[in-house]
């Protein structure tokens, strides 16, 4: 209830933004509300300070293991959710998976220090929407999360160039 109420106050806010075109949402002037999932408390707060940088990006939460993560997408349905993969006891892959199938709208980008091809491969077939490496440029990491918000895959440069399917 308090989420609907939440969320509603915004849509007004940006419809009355919006006033000339009342009943249409610009989807380039909402923010994109991301959970950043990472077991690194050092990690989850550099990354916030530096996403912080564009005004496009909101940061919801943080969340340090799967199981946070779950009760957050549940309680605040961000818009896209910044993964690594490398967690205990729940791993990225296992939260995907479960996200995939419980809240499908949400957009799930891993985030990790693995820069092989088959991590990238396994993280899509489960339903993610991109994949980038925690080497990846903040500039990159920027244009992946613009691409996965507006409906697109987004897979880094770095493990890009080494799989065959995406030349």
């Amino acid at each position: 209830m308090v989420v609907n109420k939440v969320l509603n106050t915004h849509l007004f806010k940006q419809i009355a933004k919006n006033s000339n075109n009342p009943g249409k949402l610009i989807m380039s002037t909402l923010p994109i509300r991301i959970i950043l999932v990472d077991d690194h408390k050092l990690v989850r707060e550099a990354w916030k300070m530096l996403l912080a940088n564009n005004p496009r990006i909101e940061i919801i939460a943080e969340c340090e293991n799967g199981q946070s993560a779950i009760d957050h997408a549940h309680a605040l349905l961000p818009d896209i959710m910044l993964v690594d993969i490398n967690m205990s006891p729940m791993n990225g892959f296992e939260l995907t998976k479960e996200l995939v199938e419980t809240i499908p709208n949400i957009k799930i980008i891993a985030l990790s220090v693995n820069n092989q091809p088959r991590y990238a491969e396994k993280m899509l077939d489960l339903g993610a929407k991109g994949y980038m490496t925690k080497t990846s440029s903040l500039e990159e990491i920027n244009r992946g999360i613009m691409q996965v918000f507006e409906g697109d895959i987004y897979i880094c440069n770095e493990v890009r160039k080494n799989m065959p399917s995406f030349d």
